[in-house]
């Protein structure tokens, strides 16, 4: 058993001083309370290690090769996807895996304990099927077994390059699946994470309105009887004008009002609803999974976390296209998105909670929710998915409570202060260090070698 002594500890009931956590041989939280055993770790500051709920780990190997100008004056979204494409058609299942595993070292270095992969990446080039269909499911449960982070591994169904249903071409044919072959790919990668470790489990995500017919949509939700479903939502103008255009309602109109969502649904990004959507989403329980940094870099627009978190809606945060991966960077861009559009200060804190108190905590409930994982809370029984912060430092300077988060969020250094970094009781991080790191950076090096090389 794992003996935790800490200063500051963020529980459910707040912050508490000087509290001992026991970690079990299963990677549970077996206790919290008073210091009374002998300690093997030691921490300033303990907090909840949240899940990153949305990551296309592929995309981490593009970071920095999408941000110059093409012909386009338009640029957008839109020209980004098409490099994508081109990118996609290079990526071998060794490729994948060895990408996933640096990114997934790099959630744990930044303090995310779990992440829902969002895999849409399942076939050969020119969407020729592996003779194992779920061969792609697989590489990213060994990427996350090689890191040590927890898993909800999410299958994406994507049929139609369109609303008008046109066929998938180029790169998007690697990601293609009618319902009946998608519904076969899902119980491979159900039996994939299944053979993970204890923590790892699995749910279901339809890629889009775009991207999935109604029929579609319907037929593989009527399999998903248990864990979580994500679906992108309202991320771009152009989309809700499409989707508008064909089914008569905006994304989040059409969605609410023809599925019953609730509190098994993660809906990502959505930067495109009016006040109405965003009121009648919060009341449905859902997880809003916010990714700002990629939806900054894609100028995708603001969610509206002011009304959303005001009528008591759940948010949580992913790293999406992983073009940075930073947890605190993460929450401070929607704060400061908040600010710039309201040009306000503390926009998303309460009478009672400081705005780094409030993002955090939302990001752990958030992400805990979205992937179908009991973490998020420092309390018997959850999985043992924890951040030891030294406070020590130019950047906390011994803080104490809701100021040394608003220190780690705001103040620049919160990355530099993680020491320890433990996923379901395995301690992944040790004095800000992955203990597998040079190992995976080596073979991601020789990767993106191969790569470059023929883009």
């Amino acid at each position: 058993m794992q003996i935790i002594h800490a200063k500051q500890v963020l529980t459910p009931n707040g912050w508490q001083s000087d509290l001992e956590v026991s970690i079990d041989e299963g990677g549970r939280i077996a206790s919290v309370g008073p210091q009374v055993k002998t300690p093997t770790h030691r921490v300033a500051l303990l907090l909840p290690a949240p899940l990153n709920l949305h990551s296309h780990a592929f995309q981490r190997a593009m970071a920095g090769l999408t941000e110059a100008r093409g012909p386009d004056p338009r640029d957008s979204f839109w020209s980004w996807r098409r490099l994508m494409y081109k990118f996609l058609d290079q990526l071998t299942p060794d490729h994948v895996e060895a990408i996933a595993a640096l990114v997934f070292m790099e959630m744990l270095e930044a303090g995310y304990g779990a992440v829902a992969e969002f895999h849409y990446l399942h076939h050969d080039v020119g969407g020729i099927p592996f003779a194992n269909l779920s061969e792609m499911s697989e590489r990213i449960v060994a990427a996350a077994m090689t890191s040590g982070i927890g898993l909800t591994l999410l299958p994406v169904h994507y049929q139609f390059g369109g609303c008008d249903l046109r066929p998938l071409n180029g790169g998007q044919q690697r990601f293609g699946n009618d319902p009946d072959r998608f519904l076969r790919l899902h119980e491979g990668a159900l039996a994939a994470a299944a053979a993970g470790p204890d923590d790892f489990n699995a749910g279901m995500a339809p890629h889009s309105l775009r991207a999935v017919e109604p029929a579609g949509l319907s037929a593989v939700l009527s399999q998903a009887t248990s864990g979580p479903i994500h679906m992108h939502l309202a991320e771009q103008v152009a989309e809700v004008d499409e989707v508008l255009a064909h089914l008569h309602a905006r994304p989040a109109e059409w969605l609410l009002g023809n599925h019953a969502v609730d509190d098994r649904w993660c809906l990502i990004h959505c930067t495109q609803m009016t006040d109405a959507e965003t009121t009648a989403l919060a009341a449905t329980g859902a997880v809003a999974g916010l990714c700002p940094l990629t939806e900054s870099n894609l100028g995708d627009g603001i969610f509206n976390g002011t009304t959303y978190l005001g009528q008591g809606g759940t948010i949580g945060f992913g790293s999406d296209s992983n073009v940075h991966i930073s947890l605190f960077e993460e929450l401070k861009t929607l704060e400061y998105s908040q600010r710039l559009r309201d040009l306000s200060r503390a926009a998303l804190a309460t009478q009672t909670c400081s705005t780094g108190r409030v993002l955090f905590e939302a990001a752990a409930k958030g992400g805990s929710q979205a992937g179908g994982r009991k973490s998020g809370r420092i309390e018997a029984g959850a999985w043992a998915d924890l951040v030891g912060i030294d406070d020590d430092n130019q950047w906390l300077c011994n803080r104490q409570g809701d100021a040394a988060l608003d220190s780690l969020i705001f103040g620049g250094g919160g990355q530099a202060c993680i020491r320890d970094v433990w996923s379901a009781g395995r301690h992944v991080v040790k004095q800000g260090r992955h203990f597998r790191r040079d190992a995976i950076i080596k073979t991601f090096k020789a990767t993106m070698h191969q790569l470059e090389t023929n883009i």
